[in-house]
This record gives C-alpha cells, sequence and structure tokens, in this order.
C-alpha cells in the first residue's frame, strides 16, 4: 500500500460522522447495510450520510452495491487491513511486540 492511499484513508476517517459510519459497516460484516439502515443507527440526516460515505468510497474502505432499488454498503476490510499492516509495518523494530490482540477480534477479517 502506497503512503498516499493511507493517507486518504486516514483523512476519511478524520471526521465524526465518517468513523462512525465506517464502524457501524464494520459491525454489520459482510452482508453490508443500507443508507437508511445506517442514517437510522447514526441519526444522520440522508443528504449529509450520502456525502460521508461517499467519501469512504472514495478512500477505498467501503464499497457500494446495487441490489434491485437498494444500495448496499460494506466495509472494504482487506483494505482496512492494509492500511493497519502499513501503520504497523516494522513494529518495535522487528523485535517481539506485546500482545495486541482485542479481545473481540473479529475472526472473518
Amino acid at each position: 500500500m502506497e503512503e498516499t492511499d493511507v493517507v486518504a484513508a486516514l483523512a476519511a476517517l478524520a471526521q465524526p460522522s465518517r468513523l462512525r459510519a465506517f464502524r457501524t459497516l464494520i459491525v454489520a460484516g459482510p452482508l453490508g447495510l443500507t443508507p437508511g439502515a445506517i442514517g437510522e443507527e447514526l441519526g444522520v440526516a440522508a443528504t449529509t450520510l450520502s456525502f460521508h460515505l461517499k467519501e469512504l468510497v472514495h478512500a477505498g474502505l467501503i464499497t457500494q452495491q446495487r441490489d434491485g432499488r437498494n444500495l448496499i454498503y460494506r466495509a472494504a476490510y482487506e483494505r482496512m487491513n492494509a492500511v493497519l499492516a502499513y501503520l504497523t509495518a516494522h513494529c518495535c523494530q522487528g523485535t517481539d511486540c506485546l500482545e495486541t490482540t482485542p479481545r473481540n477480534a473479529c475472526a472473518t477479517c
């Protein structure tokens, strides 16, 4: 992953509504959510949410797929993991690091 891609991803997440939307899609898993469901969960107006989702799609952190009349948004786990890998590459200067596995780590991520 290139530095510019990581900067774009982090910039997209550096806004509270986008961060909450991304986290909501992470929790939703591979089935994803419609914009209506995301907006309901977050209490964000549809037009505002549309802008934020577009920014997350542009950064590659989420995907958008049409399913009939609905749009389904899903977290891009591979991209998320690539950003995390970039941030933690060369961690602890090659020595063993402390255990950092979250207690509720996602088995599918």
